[in-house]
């Protein structure tokens, strides 16, 4: 398995974001942010991110942590294969560095792939 980041391992458009919303099968509440995620019939993982100005105001920090996060996910993408991730930041999430940001999504990471709640095909 390819560990890239390429348009097929994104989020792009709303009717995929809100399939996420409407029905997830795994919420996973962080510090200052909330993970989303529901199974998909692909043999991939995707990530949609949501970081809006009112939760971080500076865009070189919101520009930071969506590098973050998107490098956390490639790297583990291979455990994650079959979900459609969101994730939403909440106020303070500028606030990490981002040693904290890559501790705080790996452990989303291992935790979603090892949630057999949400994960029936293991």
């Amino acid at each position: 398995m390819s560990r890239d980041f390429g348009r097929d391992r994104r989020l792009l458009t709303p009717s995929q974001f809100k399939a996420v919303f409407d029905s997830p099968s795994a919420k996973l509440p962080g510090r200052n942010v909330l993970l989303l995620a529901r199974r998909n019939d692909l043999q991939q993982s995707r990530l949609g991110l949501v970081i809006g100005k009112k939760s971080v105001k500076l865009s070189v920090e919101r520009n930071r942590i969506k590098r973050q996060i998107r490098e956390t996910f490639r790297l583990q993408q291979t455990g994650l294969v079959g979900w459609d991730v969101v994730i939403i930041a909440r106020k303070g999430l500028a606030d990490m560095d981002n040693l904290e940001l890559a501790r705080q999504f790996n452990k989303f990471w291992k935790r979603l792939s090892r949630d057999r709640s949400a994960n029936p095909e293991d």
